[in-house]
């Protein structure tokens, strides 16, 4: 089988590169339509997103010309220049094609390895192939399988259990030092789009309430109604923060906004209770001599952008995990399609002796015309039986030198010596 993954990715082109090559959703089931009328290409698989074009394409036979051809169709669909495009788009054939195409599944190809948007994207992308019509048999099976392993490497590995985003590590230090989110209460302190996302991630984290202030009274409260709080006055926030477990700030205050006095009454208002500060502002907003008093637990922009990185690391170490996992799992299916190869050659060996069979048995009813059912019954199984022994060990031996290197001209002495027709 000739696979053949043609493409090009954030690792191997700039955006306003990958832009000119993007193909609209609604332009992908034409796309596909057109791929698979080229030259010696039997299925189609095309996959875009704002960070990879990819076109994976099953051939009739390996030219060695179907790379450049897939390439030149993806430039031309795009009215693009071949020769301009080709130094930014990469080529696998064979397993490598397919390996390639389970580590993009299982998000170790991604800009964030271990994001979890990519196996959707790659499932719409398959729904589209499969109403276009351009999804055989062996295409849809090896899509299908990257799902399965897709879902293996995240099941296997932690490569999707730590925050790489500032807005998620404050949700992820908010509950080492509260242990549950549950009925904690959220006060964001300017209206930013950061401060936003991390108080999104703390309500759908268990969080119990939210309240929103910002200079401008008006975007605190379209804020606080999309979040299903409520803005209060800006000028009076210390009042409103002893009701909060969690104050998130981001103002483009040029002083600090909370003190280490103010930050100390703020305590004494909440008897004491643990309250977990993040200051995304840069110029800071809080004091960082609020670090100094217990119970109170301040992490700034280069704070959480620490936890981001060392949650990457992690995440690469894991992901060393998932390239096991994915090179089994590539090996296992090959084996699998390279018997699929010799699928043919069985049916028509077996075939070819079922004809034997019944012309043998047609020879001698004409000779014994008395034959009686139950005996015509008995011959039929009696040499049933004999051809089924007679097959099984070529047919095992068949399996077996699909996995030989030179298995198909092995297959296709077979086919000559028993005269099987190409």
């Amino acid at each position: 089988m000739n696979f053949c993954l043609v493409g090009l990715s954030h690792k191997t082109a700039p955006v306003e590169v990958r832009e000119q090559l993007a193909i609209a959703e609604e332009m992908l089931p034409d796309a596909l339509r057109q791929a698979t009328s080229l030259p010696d290409i039997a299925e189609t698989y095309i996959l875009s997103t704002c960070n990879r074009v990819e076109i994976l394409a099953l051939a009739e036979r390996d030219d060695g010309g179907i790379g450049p051809r897939l390439g030149e169709f993806l430039a031309e669909l795009k009215h693009r220049s071949y020769a301009e495009l080709q130094p930014y788009l990469y080529e696998y054939r064979q397993k490598d094609a397919i390996r390639h195409l389970f580590r993009v599944a299982s998000s170790l190809d991604s800009m964030i390895i271990g994001e979890t948007q990519i196996l959707g994207q790659v499932k719409a992308a398959y729904n589209v192939a499969r109403t276009a019509g351009t999804l055989g048999g062996i295409l849809d099976e090896v899509l299908c399988r990257s799902f399965s392993v897709a879902k293996r490497v995240r099941t296997e590995t932690a490569i999707a259990t730590s925050a790489v985003s500032v807005s998620y590590a404050a949700v992820e230090l908010a509950k080492k030092i509260f242990g549950s989110l549950d009925g904690k209460h959220i006060l964001l302190i300017g209206a930013g789009k950061m401060s936003e996302l991390a108080a999104k991630h703390l309500l759908h984290s268990g969080a119990a309430g939210i309240m929103v202030t910002n200079r401008t009274a008006s975007r605190a409260e379209e804020m606080a109604a999309s979040l299903q709080g409520r803005a209060i006055p800006f000028d009076r926030f210390l009042d409103y923060a002893a009701q909060c477990d969690i104050l998130i700030s981001s103002t483009a205050a040029q002083e600090f906004i909370i003190s280490k006095s103010q930050a100390q009454r703020l305590l004494a208002d909440r008897k004491n209770r643990p309250i977990f500060l993040v200051d995304i502002a840069v110029p800071r907003n809080i004091s960082p001599e609020v670090n100094k008093l217990d119970n109170l637990f301040l992490y700034d922009i280069d704070d959480l952008e620490g936890v981001v990185q060392s949650n990457l690391k992690e995440r690469t170490r894991e992901a060393q995990l998932g390239e096991q996992i994915t090179d089994a799992e590539v090996e296992k299916l090959m084996r699998r399609l390279k018997t699929l190869d010799v699928v043919p050659t069985i049916v028509d060996l077996q075939a070819h002796f079922e004809k034997i069979r019944q012309d043998e048995i047609t020879r001698l009813e004409s000779e014994f015309r008395k034959m009686s059912a139950s005996q015509r019954e008995a011959v039929e199984a009696m040499t049933k039986h004999m051809i089924n022994k007679m097959l099984h060990s070529p047919v095992t031996e068949l399996k077996t030198l699909a996995q030989h290197p030179d298995g198909l001209k092995l297959v296709e002495t077979v086919r000559r010596i028993f005269n099987l027709k190409s």
